[in-house]
């Protein structure tokens, strides 16, 4: 063997067998550090879980807090929402309190400045300026009578006649037949038919019984101005009443009778009025509504002072003034000095009108449960009844 060919076997024989040895000795260098740096890493893992776990824990308790802190705001702020709603509502209930208050307080004044003005003598005048009561006397001195509206500007007469039985309030008699009326003069009959009827009669004509049924009769009053035989109208007034009378047609005159039921009292026929068979008649001829009268005010009137006829002169002035008197009576003794008017029910101005219409009297307000009046009163010695034209 040449030296080449040595050298060349020698230098195979000492090269290292890097095919079988080299993974052995790869592994065994990486073998001795791989414990340490799996621990490291296991370690790193743990430690990297925990701290996982606590940022998580801490999103969760931010989230937490932040969804409380996010609650909490949207409750306050919905009570604050819910609080000033209820605070605008609140104030809007007390804003509409005090008008509904204002307007009650003014509806009240309205209401009795009304009446104020309606019972003056100045507007019960001009009420009364178109109606007329035609009285047909009787031999017996009882009447019927005929209450009248002479509608000028329509160019009709209207009226309803009122049979002598009918059974009404009448003035210092109470609860009588006003055909009786007459026998307290032509006023106690105007008196109680106003009463009644809830219209102002101030003027009359009194005729025979017998033109007063033609009239009814034939429907027509031409007749009638022919023939008085009393009356309180002036010559002026007469001629102008005669004069429209004969010119109105004989379709345009309405005269009804009052419907009536009878009724027998101790073997005496009497006749209580249906009122509200006329209601219609009323409201169209008058304008006065059925049941307007529980608007006015009732009036109950006692003689207190004993003088005979006292509160019929008393009832005479109140129905004048545009009230209703529901009855009239002696008081419990006749010693009384003063007036008293006393207010039951409803308004203290109640009381002030009636104190108007008489002109005398002390107002005392005491309640009651009794539905009859809403005044009550006692007339005293310092009343004078009022003279007759000035009824």
């Amino acid at each position: 063997m040449s030296r080449r060919s040595r050298t060349n076997s020698d230098a195979v024989t000492q090269r290292p067998a890097y095919g079988s040895d080299y993974p052995r000795r790869r592994s065994q260098n990486p073998a001795e550090s791989q414990p340490q740096g799996w621990r490291a890493t296991k370690r790193s893992s743990k430690l990297g879980h925990k701290v996982r776990r606590q940022m998580k824990a801490e999103r969760l308790k931010s989230s937490v807090r932040d969804g409380a802190r996010a609650t909490r705001n949207t409750v306050i702020a919905t009570l604050q929402v819910i609080g000033m709603a209820v605070g605008g509502v609140l104030a809007v209930l007390v804003v509409l309190f005090v008008l509904a208050l204002g307007v009650n307080a003014g509806a009240r004044w309205l209401a009795e400045r009304e009446a104020r003005e309606e019972a003056s003598p100045e507007a019960q005048a001009e009420k009364a300026e178109e109606n007329l009561v035609v009285i047909g006397k009787n031999g017996d001195g009882s009447a019927e009578f005929l209450a009248v509206r002479l509608d000028e500007e329509g160019e009709q007469i209207l009226g309803i006649g009122i049979p002598s039985g009918a059974f009404m309030e009448v003035p210092g008699q109470g609860f009588e037949r006003v055909g009786d009326s007459l026998s307290g003069g032509p006023g106690v009959s105007l008196a109680a038919i106003s009463n009644y009827l809830s219209i102002p009669f101030e003027h009359y004509v009194v005729v025979d019984v017998a033109i007063y049924q033609d009239a009814m009769t034939n429907q027509s009053l031409r007749t009638v101005m022919e023939n008085v035989q009393e009356t309180d109208l002036s010559e002026e007034d007469r001629a102008r009443i005669a004069g429209f009378i004969e010119g109105v047609k004989g379709e345009r005159t309405a005269l009804v009778p009052l419907p009536v039921r009878p009724i027998d009292l101790g073997g005496e026929t009497f006749f209580e009025p249906q009122r509200d068979q006329i209601a219609d008649l009323l409201l169209q001829w008058w304008g006065v509504r059925l049941g307007a009268e529980d608007t006015s005010v009732r009036v109950i009137l006692y003689n207190g002072s004993g003088t005979p006829g006292i509160a019929g002169e008393a009832a005479q002035q109140v129905i004048a003034a545009g009230l209703r008197v529901v009855d009239t009576k002696n008081a419990d003794r006749f010693d009384y000095d003063t007036t008293l008017i006393v207010v039951q029910s409803g308004e203290t101005s109640h009381g002030e009108l009636v104190q108007a219409a008489l002109g005398v009297g002390e107002i005392v307000e005491k309640s009651s449960e009794q539905e009859v009046a809403d005044v009550i009163v006692i007339i005293g010695r310092d009343y004078q009844p009022a003279a007759p034209s000035e009824q």
